[in-house]
């Protein structure tokens, strides 16, 4: 079967599931709202009279779960995207999107802007705190790595662990030397990701980054390919290796940054998402990338949708949640394809 064929079939399928997950996401919650109802406020956006038994909803639909949902789309699309690319910049599946210092910067962004009693003065200071912290690391990251003149996808590599350990040393030393109490159980809620409150203003923030960096990633999907050949035959074929990589990295930390700005640390969707699409559909990053997008916002969709559903009135947090249902799978999955996981 061709590139284009598994690609279009691919993409059929997880876009008919994502549009099924949303529907389903849409009717559940405090109030319930049946999925023809949803069906009827949708067509509403397009310009049909809605019925008097959708007015409330709507407003429910519109105003509450609409942009939740949206947020969560992107935010697995990002995540998803930024862990293919890393796994195939850094030609290892257990590279996640967090490994250059993006997450960890992004919550002691947070953190920080916590602490401060900064992030109530006005509705975009958390996310912009957090932006800047995760893009702040991502540059001292490359940073470290090209001093002397050399750069190379090792030392970023163990300049992205050394600037991971450091940050996250700073996260838990304020932790600990906080005495405001709900200052402190914010940054727990924060550093545990969810989607709560998440309002059309967030779809404005994040939205534009994240789907520029993945349009960006989807069009660099070949030179990847080619780069994960090695840097002499990606010369020989015509890419410049030095600017791709680069412009890669930018890509991945931007829409990184992005998701981590508008919600939190999400655990493994990063990891589990492409590493599990490799293994079924092979290492073709011009059918994975744009795969990864997909399964990406499907998870994270699904596991919001339990997260607010399954200890109501009470929301679970999705971080936690994806690492619970992440992690085993993950297990599972290493120990089915232990030889197919080496050959990669």
């Amino acid at each position: 079967m061709g590139v284009k064929t598994r690609l279009a079939i691919g993409l059929s399928t997880l876009a008919l599931l994502v549009l099924a997950v949303g529907l389903v996401s849409l009717s559940l919650g405090p109030v319930d709202i049946p999925v023809s109802h949803v069906a009827w406020i949708a067509l509403s956006a397009v310009g049909f009279d809605v019925p008097e038994f959708g007015r409330t909803e709507q407003l429910v639909i519109d105003q509450i779960r609409l942009p939740r949902i949206i947020v969560g789309a992107a935010v697995g699309m990002a995540l998803g995207v930024a862990g293919a690319t890393m796994q195939g910049l850094f030609r290892n599946p257990m590279a996640d999107p967090g490994i250059i210092g993006v997450s960890a910067g992004g919550a002691l962004g947070a953190v920080i802007a916590i602490a401060a009693g900064l992030a109530g003065l006005f509705f975009l200071a958390l996310p912009m705190f957090a932006f800047v912290g995760a893009m702040g690391a991502a540059l001292l990251v490359y940073g470290i790595a090209v001093v002397g003149g050399h750069f190379s996808m090792a030392t970023l590599l163990l300049a992205g662990v050394a600037v991971n350990a450091f940050l996250g040393a700073i996260v838990s030393a304020i932790i600990i030397v906080l005495p405001d109490n709900e200052a402190l159980r914010e940054i727990l809620f924060w550093l545990a990701g969810g989607l709560d409150s998440r309002s059309w203003e967030h779809v404005r923030i994040a939205g534009p980054l994240i789907l520029g960096s993945v349009a960006v990633l989807l069009l660099l999907a070949r030179d990847l390919n080619l780069l994960m050949l090695g840097d002499d035959e990606a010369r020989s074929m015509g890419v410049r290796v030095g600017a791709t990589r680069v412009t890669m990295l930018l890509a991945a930390s931007l829409a990184t940054g992005a998701a981590v700005a508008v919600s939190g640390t999400i655990a493994f969707v990063g990891l589990v998402v492409p590493h599990t699409l490799r293994l079924i559909l092979g290492p073709d990053n011009r059918v994975l990338i744009p795969m990864s997008a997909l399964g990406g916002a499907v998870f994270v969709i699904l596991a919001d949708t339990v997260a607010r559903t399954v200890i109501q009135p009470a929301e679970f947090r999705v971080g936690i949640l994806t690492a619970f249902v992440g992690a085993p799978f993950f297990i599972l999955l290493l120990i089915k394809n232990k030889r197919q996981v080496y050959s990669l």
